[in-house]
Order: C-alpha cells, then structure tokens, then sequence
C-alpha cells in the first residue's frame, strides 16, 4: 500500500472516535457571551474545574458581586450576554484540552483562520521570526487587535512578511493570566484601530492569595518534541478583609527543535517514490526508468558546480560538472549512460550529486525558550476606589539551524549578487548577470590587477589552463544557516478605579510596554568576503574540508541586528446612570485616550556601504517610525424593557501622522423569553497603514514556481509544457521568483463595514447553543497588486500592466537561448482590494450531574467560512474558501472552510478524564491569487489527489486529585498517532499543512505534570 494510501484512512477511525465522545451536541462550545449561569448544584468531589471546562465558560466575577466587565463595552453588568458575541477562554478549559499555552489556545480557535502565523513557521521563512499572530477571520494577523487588560501592547518589531505589524502572543504571561476574552465582532468604535475582526484581551489575575504552581514535561512517541514547564505564583492580602493583596510570579516553557528526519514517512525525506501512486524519486529531478537523471542540471545540494564562463565546451560533452572530486554529500548520478561508470570522477561531464536536503536539514519546529516574571499589588483607596501597580518581564527565544549555505541565493542572478571584474587597471564590482565566477588566476588579496605576470593558475577552477572563467553555483559543503531571536519585553500598567459623588464610576490606566528584539544569524556568506577568497584563492573550493574555521568564519561572519518596538498609553473613562427605563437603567460612558507607538527595526542586510558590503540571502527588508494617536469615545446602552436592550458606541481616533477616523457601532438584544435572546451588531472599524506598509524598505519574498504561472508557449522552449510541468527542468520547475513590496507613505486608512447576527438558546438550566453569523467587508484594503496578471503577461508576451515592474532572472545553465524565466515582479503598496469575509458561529455547552458522584460536560466550538474573497479594481474576483489561497498570504497554508473542536470531561469523584476532539476541514490544491482556477487542483502534483482531506485529532487529558492540595494529571495528544494529511504545495512546512496539522505532525505525545496550591 502506497503511503498516501495508509495516511488516507485515517480520517474513518477519527471519526468514529467523534461519534463515541458525544460529537451529537452539534459544534458544541464556540463561546460567546450569554446569561449568567443558575448556581450549580454543589460539585462532585474532582480535580476538575467547577467552571465549564470549555470556551462557553462565563468570565470570573469582577470586583463587585456578580458585576462583570464583558470586552468591547465600558459598563459593569449582571448579564454578559451582550449584542456582540464573545469567546471566553479560561485556562481551566486550556488544561482540560492539554493545551499548555495560552498562546497555543488562542491558535487553535475555531475563527482562527487562514493567514496566522505560527511559532512553527519561524523555522520555515517567516520575516516575523520568532513571533506567534492571530488571523481571526482570515482576515490577516494586522486585522485583529490584542489588549492585555483591555490595553494596548507594543507590536512585535518585525512585521509579518515585513508589512503587517501585530502584537506576539508569545509575550503573554502564562501564569497570571485568568481568563482570555475574544470579541469576534469589530470593535473599532471602542478600541480603534486594528479590530476589524475581532479584540483578543488577555485578562490577568485580578489578586492571589497563597502559593500555587506546577511542573510538566512531555514528549513524542517517537522521542521527539519534549517540551518542560514550571511555573509558581505567591500572594498575600485579601481585598475585602484588608484591603490589600500582592502577589509576585514567574514561569519557565521550554520546547526542543524538531527536525524532518525525526518524523516518520514521507515527512522525512525528499524521496518521494513510495508517496501517492508511486511518484518519482523527487530528490530533485527524478531518476528514470533507465536509472539516469532527465534533465541536465546540478543540484541545490551542498557541492559545487562550474562550467565554463563563455558557455563553450572545455571537457567533451559538458555543461557543468563537480568542482569536488565526487560528491561530498549525497549520492553521484550521470545524466548520461556512458558516464556512469565514472560517477565519482569530478572531471567528467554530466554528473551531478543528489543530497536528500529535507533528511539531512529540514526543520519543522525551532527551539522555543520562554521565562519571566510577574509582580501586581492592589489595594483599596478609601471607601469607594482601587488602585493597582503591574509589573512584567519576560523573555522568549526560538532558535534552530537550516539549509548549508548558498552562494547567491534563489533571488535573480543579476540582481542578488556582484560579479568579480579584472577588466580594468582597478579591481572593482559590479552587478552581474550571470553566476558568480572562479578567475584564471590568482593573486595575494589586494591585488588590483591579477593576471600571469603576478598570479598563479587558479586551483579551484578546472578550465584555468584553457584561459576560462568558471562559473560557479551550489552551495557550502562545511556551513549551515544557523538562526536565532530573542526578545525581551518589558511591561508595567497602573491604575485606579471607583465612584464619585454623583454616582459617577471612573477608570484611569496607564501603560508602558517595550520590545527588544535581538536577531543572530550566521552561515550567511558575505558578498565582499566571498570575492575576496575567490580572487585569492584561500578558500579550497576542491575539497572544502581543509578549509580552515578562520576562513569559514571570515567568509560567512556572524550577524547580528537589534530592533524595537514601544507603546504608551493614558486611557480614562466614566460612566453614570442617567435615568431608569423599563427594563433598568440607561447608562452612559465617555473616555478618552492617548498613545505613542514606535518601531526601530533597521534593515538586517543594508547595502549603505556599497552593493558587496552585505549577505547573500538574508533579506534587507527593515522599517522605523512613531505615531502619536488622540482618541476621544463614547457608549450608550439603553434598556428599553426587561427584553430588549440597545446599544451604540464611537469612537474618533487622530493620527499625528495625518489620518484621521470615526467608528460608530450600533448592538441589540431582544430576548422574546428566558430561554432565547437574539443579537446583532452593525459597526464601522478601520486599520490604520502600519510602519511596516508606510515606511519600510523593499521587501522581497520568494514563492516557488509552479505550472500555472506558465503557457504551454512558453515552456516548449525547454523541450515542456504545464501537462509534463513535473518533467520540465530544474531551472524552470524548482526555482522561485521573488515578489517585491514599495511601501508608500500616501496610504489611507483600510475601511471595514461588519454585521453581525446570532441567538443564544438555553433549552434547560446548564445547556446553552449558540449561533452567529457574521459578516465583514474591508474596502480600500493596501494591497501590492497581485503578481498574476504580470506574470501572465510576461509568459504570454503581452505588455506587462501598469504599476508593475518585471525583472527577468539570469539565462539557466544550457538554456541561454530560452527567454529566462520572471526573476522579480514589484510593485507598490495601494489602497486598491475589497476584502470580503462571511461565515457562521457554532458553540454551544451542557453540562449533566449523572449522580451524586458523576457529572458529564461537553463544549465546544465550530466557524464555517462561507466567503473570503478578494475584488480588485477593474471587478476581477478572487475567491479563497475550500483552497490553497490567498497562496503568498497564508503561506500555501490555505482557507480551511470548517475549523471545530469539542471538548467532553466526565468527573467522577476524585478522578476527571476529558477528550477534545479537533477538526481542520480539508481543502482544494488550488489557489486563484497564483493565476489558476479555484477548484482546478493547479498546485497539485501528478502523482497525488488535487485535494488534501480534512484532518481530526483526538487528545485526551486525565486528572487525580491526590490531596486537596496536590493533583496530578497525564496528557496523551494525538491519541490515535494520526499524521496530517499530505500536501505537495504548502511551503510552510513540507508534504503537510503546519497551519492545518498544528504539532499533529509529531504524532501521539505524552505529556506528565504535578499541580499544588496552599
């Protein structure tokens, strides 16, 4: 049986698993806002939380009785059923699911979708390494706004593919976090900027009394992915009794590297022969059924390649051959038959090494390291106020190595790297249009003119004696890329809360939140170091192995590139009850704010002490600036009988840079009898141009090539067409081009429109569904113009469309009468796109006492994304649902339709067990933003189904409560070892979605812990 074929019965048993856990109770758990529970009957004696053990779990009483504080409103209530759905996830729920981050569960909700970023791509190409983003709605990771205690937090200073600047939830502070509120309805009218789709608020422990913490470990089946956690906290003081309490807490989270040789088949090799129905060896080109490579091209392996610089022939029959004497890492091929025999002779022609990269240096998950410290201390000012003093630390690192590295890079020859010239009485560089060449000869480092009378024949280049340059290509055979962040952020908020006279309740916070990002990255080779080992011969190209590590760390010099980001903030508000209506009374709330925001994330790579002054490889995209915003906001709520309410707010925000907006929101809630109420929201939001889209250098990201950017026309001059596109030859099938971003500081605002609409329905006491639809369009939305029509253009012939530039990469080797392939295609940020996005909210929760002994509970949650389109100018339509697209947004990683998980805990006494069970819809091997169209399986390969299945997981959690005291618990994730299902096109993660698997790619894992409070 092929492997595809094993991996594609996984979804029956999954499925069967979600039948026996109770998956009845319809997508049971998307939380939102609702009535306050009925008071639960004692609970049996369990470790687990009295509270749902799900999102449905109402927020913990604030500060006074049972009045709370639901996020996107100003008042304090009774009832947090408001008009705009709100998810609430407790870390009761987080430990009941075995999710031991908050980070890692505000990724797995069910609205979180299409374009996140996640701490798994740090290790696969992301600008904004290191860093962890919410994508609620697919909207993107800049269309949703994170507040810690309902304030504003400093961005992470690098931006998600260098333009959408978003705050890390890698900073959030685990261990004092007591709940995590998601309004997934804009919220503009309330916090401004940046809440198109919807407000993450984490909330932290209001106080703490005594000593409490935890120690966990887990690992994989396979002995991969461990991971540690310890946290402790100590409080002292009672509000009410003393009027005081502090408390101080810190944690440690740890997670190692994993790499694609630590899984299992076929994640784990680049030979694919056993995937699907029986592929080819896709090590790089393919072997034939004769046992010779088709096509003649060196590999993207750790060797090097040369041939001759004019392109003429100076060993018989040759195009490109080894430098080295055999392959130095992989296996020797010949291209032709009669040069078999001699495979490991690095003097003939044709030969060429396969290296099995994905085995020897793919990585799926890079180191993760987090600590820090926490510290808040309230008390009571007089009879009617509180104030607080919060302090946090924290920092958080990721590191891992990569690929050996590259002498130029995948970017356009011309362009990415500056050849060598002898040609004048000086030495001097210019940029090249063809690879980078080894000289005739070679003189001491200095030398302005090398030639016979002061050199030496070159010996690393075999075409010397015949008077020719040797063009060279491949990659380090001694170094590797080894990558690292870390970041360190400081926070501290302060402030007080109470009543007046004239029953005015007011708040004043401030806040002051830092980042300081340090990036490592070494391996890279240095443009100016390079030319200078070429042009004196003391790097040894032949057999890199007698390189010294003085000339390794000369060539390829450590770098190292400090960032930062920093937030203010003075917020202040009232609110009074003006008069009583029928229903209660009419409440009105003003506020006012004030913040300074600022990025300093100069370019890693800079070119401003001449073009050979930096790295091959490593991008230069970089950005600065700062922005003082003045908001002034307001809310109304009117109770107009005990079953319906009405509520408006607004807000206006300016800009110090020039912009300026009004957000006005309009909720209802009619809630005909006790058991139903019905909601809706309409609202305008807004997103403010970030610095990365204002202000940032060009920024160029790769995507690979694929057969739908080519016309049969095109391809026949390299003996291919898109039918036969998996045969064409390595120049054209495996390379990439870049796709090039101009920021502009003459962006204006992106728009947004949202619409709401939903019913919370509690049949009996302890059971609750709800639905929600939702409905968002964001017009003017800043967008580069999509690459496909230039490409199209360019393949075809026509003329390329205006606003685009179009760069053609250097000739291939053996291919210099061909028209080249697109190098880079440009173009400038506009507000040009209407983005649309629609889909329907499912939760619900019910919770059964069986006996005295024995209480059932199940909850979860489901989003079904019926729209995210794209319009352009002109009316052109994208559509993204059930695909790979929008492909260069979301990183291949796609628009799932369905998202789900449902949680279901029995507590017996002193032992509580609980299954979630987690669904990720499958998708279309299609993407229209890459010129196919939408359901034509155009990414697909040959060999493998144009569409990848749905993926289920099941984890299961057990929990023994020891003493009152002390509990321990067992995590078992990944119960039936299921592995994700494959995907060819994703370039997040290879042959799977990571977006979509999540750390199901590691397969079953255990994970072990202790919790005590006294």
């Amino acid at each position: 049986m092929s492997t595809f074929a094993r991996y594609g019965l996984r979804g029956s048993t999954a499925l069967h698993a979600l039948a026996l856990m109770g998956a009845g109770v319809a997508f049971a758990g998307s939380a939102s806002a609702q009535t306050t529970p009925a008071p639960a009957p004692a609970p049996a004696p369990t470790t687990a939380p009295a509270e749902l053990p799900a999102d449905q779990a109402a927020p913990a009483a604030a500060d006074q009785g049972n009045d709370i504080v639901v996020t996107g409103s100003l008042f304090r209530q009774t009832d947090n059923a408001t008009p705009s759905p709100v998810t609430t996830l407790s870390t009761a729920n987080l430990d009941a699911r075995g999710i031991n981050t908050v980070q890692g569960g505000i990724q797995s909700l069910a609205s979180n979708n299409g374009p996140a970023l996640t701490n798994s791509f740090t290790a696969n190409g992301a600008f904004a390494g290191g860093a962890s983003a919410v994508s609620l709605r697919g909207l993107s990771t800049n269309s949703t706004l994170v507040l810690f205690d309902g304030l504003r937090a400093a961005y992470y200073p690098l931006a998600d593919d260098a333009t959408r600047n978003f705050v890390d939830l890698n900073t959030i502070p685990d261990d004092i976090v007591d709940r995590v509120e998601i309004l997934r309805d804009g919220a503009s009218s309330s916090y401004g900027a940046d809440a198109i789709a919807g407000v993450v608020n984490v909330i932290t422990k209001r106080s703490f009394n005594g000593v409490s913490g935890r120690a966990e470990a887990g690992i994989s089946q396979r002995g991969v992915a461990a991971n540690q956690r310890l946290t402790l906290t100590a409080g002292t003081g009672d509000l009410d009794a003393k009027g005081y309490n502090a408390y101080v807490s810190g944690f440690y989270y740890r997670s190692e590297a994993v790499y694609n040789r630590d899984l299992p088949a076929p994640f784990n090799s680049s030979d694919q022969r056993g995937v699907g129905t029986g592929g080819p060896n896709n090590i790089v080109n393919g072997i034939g059924g004769d046992g010779l490579l088709p096509n003649n091209g060196p590999v993207a392996g750790a060797n090097f390649f040369v041939r001759p610089a004019n392109g003429t022939t100076a060993v018989a029959g040759s195009r490109f051959q080894l430098s080295s004497p055999g392959c130095l890492n992989g296996n020797p091929y010949a291209t032709t038959a009669g040069d078999r025999a001699q495979a490991n002779n690095g003097a003939i022609a044709n030969v060429v090494c396969q290296q099995d990269l994905v085995n020897q240096y793919g990585v799926v998950a890079p180191n993760i390291e987090r600590f820090g410290g926490s510290a808040k201390f309230t008390a009571k000012v007089g009879d009617n106020a509180e104030a607080y003093l919060q302090v946090n630390f924290q920092q958080s690192s990721s590191s891992y190595s990569g690929d050996p590295s590259v002498i130029r890079g995948n970017a356009p020859a011309g362009i990415n790297f500056q050849q060598y010239s002898t040609s004048s009485a000086a030495a001097q560089y210019a940029p090249g249009s063809a690879p980078l060449s080894l000289p005739v000869y070679v003189c001491a480092r200095g030398t302005a003119v090398c030639n016979a009378g002061n050199g030496t024949l070159n010996p690393n280049n075999p075409f010397a004696a015949a008077g020719q340059n040797a063009l060279l290509i491949g990659t380090l055979p001694d170094t590797v890329n080894a990558n690292s962040t870390r970041n360190r952020v400081y926070r501290a908020a302060a402030g007080v809360k109470g009543t007046i006279e004239g029953g005015w309740d007011y708040r004043v916070d401030a806040t002051a939140m830092h980042s300081d990002l340090r990036r490592t990255q070494a391996g890279y080779v240095y443009i100016q170091h390079l030319l200078d080992v070429i042009a004196d011969g003391s790097y040894n190209f032949v057999n890199p192995g007698l390189n010294s590590q003085a000339t390794r760390d000369y060539l390829t010099p450590t770098n190292i590139a400090d960032s930062s980001s920093d937030l203010y903030q003075l917020q202040a508000s009232v609110t009074k009850a003006l008069f009583t209506l029928p229903g209660g009374p009419a409440q009105l709330a003003l506020g006012g704010s004030i913040f300074y925001e600022a990025i300093d994330a100069p370019s890693a790579n800079p070119d401003i002490n001449g073009p050979t002054q930096r790295y091959f490889s490593i991008n230069a995209f970089g950005t600065s600036g700062n922005r003082t915003v003045s908001s002034a906001f307001g809310e109304l709520q009117l109770p107009i009988v005990d079953q319906f309410l009405i509520n408006a707010s607004g807000r206006y925000d300016h800009y110090s840079s020039g912009q300026s907006n009004f957000s006005p929101k309009v909720g209802a809630k009619f809630t005909p009898f006790r058991q139903l109420a019905i909601r809706g929201t309409w609202s305008r939001g807004f997103r403010i141009p970030s610095f990365g889209e204002a202000n940032a250098l060009p920024t160029t990201g790769y995507v690979t090539n694929n057969a739908t950017l080519f016309n049969d026309g095109y391809l026949a001059q390299y003996g291919c067409t898109v039918a036969t596109f998996a045969s064409c030859p390595t120049y054209i099938r495996q390379g990439s081009y870049g796709s090039t971003t101009l920021a502009s500081q003459n962006l204006e605002p992106e728009k947004s429109r949202s619409f709401t609409a939903g019913i919370v329905f509690e049949p009996i006491r302890n059971v609750s569904f709800t639905v929600d639809f939702f409905d968002i369009k964001k017009t003017g939305a800043i967008t580069s113009l999509t690459a496909g029509d230039a490409l199209a253009a360019y393949y075809s012939g026509q003329q390329i469309p205006d606003g685009f530039t179009v760069t053609p990469d250097a000739v291939g080797v053996g291919f210099e009468n061909a028209k080249p392939r697109v190098g880079l295609v440009a173009s400038q940020l506009v507000n040009a796109n209407t983005i649309h996005s629609q889909g329907i909210d499912f939760g619900g929760s019910a919770r059964f006492d069986l006996t005295d002994n024995v209480r059932y509970t199940i909850s979860g949650e489901g989003s079904l994304l019926l729209d995210l389109s794209t319009t352009f100018p002109g009316g052109r339509k994208e559509k993204y649902v059930g695909t790979l697209g929008n492909y260069n947004l979301t990183a291949g990683s796609g628009t799932p339709r369905w998202r789900a998980n449902i949680t279901n805990t029995i507590d017996v006494q002193d032992f509580s067990l609980s299954g979630t069970v987690n669904y990720v819809a499958g998708y279309n091997l299609s993407a229209e933003d890459q010129g196919g169209v939408r359901g034509d399986g155009g990414l697909a390969v040959d060999y493998l189904p144009a569409n990848v299945d749905g993926y289920i997981t099941v984890d299961m959690v057990g929990t023994v409560k020891v003493t009152d005291r002390f509990s321990f618990y067992l995590n078992v994730l990944n119960i039936l070892n299921d592995l994700p299902p494959i995907d060819p096109a994703t370039y997040g993660a290879y042959l799977y979605n990571p977006v979509q698997a999540s750390e199901g790619i590691y397969g079953r894992q255990f994970r072990a812990g202790v919790k005590f409070g006294f």
